[in-house]
């Protein structure tokens, strides 16, 4: 599509805590089936946005300068909590493609593996390639598909993964579908032994005493890492220790650099302190998270 120039006023916050400029210039905008689909440039970034409001943020960035590196903090939060919590995962589903920054990544650092990504908008997948340097390939597959049909066709199928990252999102938020402690229930049974949860949600929302007590109840205790977003890190089998993750982080602090990644400083934000109300009520298919969003 032809570049356009466009001014965009009082767009708002396009992430927690950090408030867009008066100016952008929107170089792709389309209305998929399931949302619109815009792709701005700012600051030397190139970011992926669902709505022009963009409610609930940025869902990729890349640096237009060092296309590799991770301009977002939640992309590095999900990359250490794969790579530190599981030792050499050989299969890797990732549901929620975005501009594609994780799957390129860990392709990247773990070329041996089979990745799966899971994305239900065909327009997402097409903003991936055209404008975010994503490709797929024999050991990168996507499947356009709702996140959650997918996990259900695994699990009859007998699939078992390594490590499964959640980063679906809508224009508004997780779709309530797959918040519920039925799908978890689903998702971990299809965690091989020892496998690795690793979820992408918000770091402060009306769910997020919800989401917590829902995770623990499927998962027992869980890695919380926070920034403007907060990413749990769950393992079947029980946690890594802090051991563990020192010694996985060692051995990826040099590749990790070249995406801007500091190892270190990503090993301490590993917290298991409970700071939700563990008596919030669970989140389940019956119970819609939609009506406390609106709250």
């Amino acid at each position: 599509m032809k570049l356009l120039l466009v001014t965009l006023l009082g767009l708002g916050a396009l992430l927690l805590g950090e408030p867009a400029s008066a100016q952008m210039s929107i170089v792709h905008s389309e209305r998929s089936l399931y949302r619109e689909v815009l792709v701005y440039e700012e600051d030397g970034e190139r970011c992926m946005c669902f709505t022009r409001q963009c409610r609930i943020g940025r869902q990729t960035c890349i640096d237009l300068t060092h296309p590799n590196r991770f301009a977002l903090n939640y992309t590095r939060m999900m990359l250490a909590g794969a790579l530190f919590s599981s030792p050499d995962p050989r299969r890797i589903l990732i549901i929620g493609l975005g501009g594609g920054s994780l799957p390129t990544a860990l392709r990247h650092l773990l070329p041996d593996a089979q990745i799966d990504v899971v994305e239900i908008d065909p327009a997402v997948t097409r903003v991936a390639k055209q404008y975010f340097g994503f490709s797929d390939g024999p050991k990168l597959h996507v499947a356009e598909v709702d996140g959650r049909v997918y996990v259900k066709r695994a699990g009859r199928e007998g699939k078992q993964y390594d490590v499964i990252l959640l980063d679906a999102f809508d224009h508004e938020y997780i779709p309530e579908h797959m918040l519920t402690r039925e799908f978890l229930t689903e998702v971990k049974a299809l965690l091989s032994p020892r496998g690795v949860l690793v979820a992408n949600t918000f770091s402060s929302s009306h769910l997020y005493d919800h989401e917590s007590t829902t995770y623990t109840s499927v998962y027992g205790s869980f890695y919380n890492l926070k920034r403007e977003n907060r990413v749990v890190v769950a393992r079947l089998g029980g946690l890594p220790t802090p051991e563990e993750l020192k010694a996985r982080s060692a051995t990826y602090e040099a590749a990790l650099k070249a995406y801007g990644v500091d190892a270190g400083a990503l090993l301490t934000m590993f917290s298991n302190r409970v700071d939700w109300d563990a008596g919030a009520r669970v989140l389940t298919d019956q119970y819609s998270p939609a009506n406390l969003l609106n709250r």
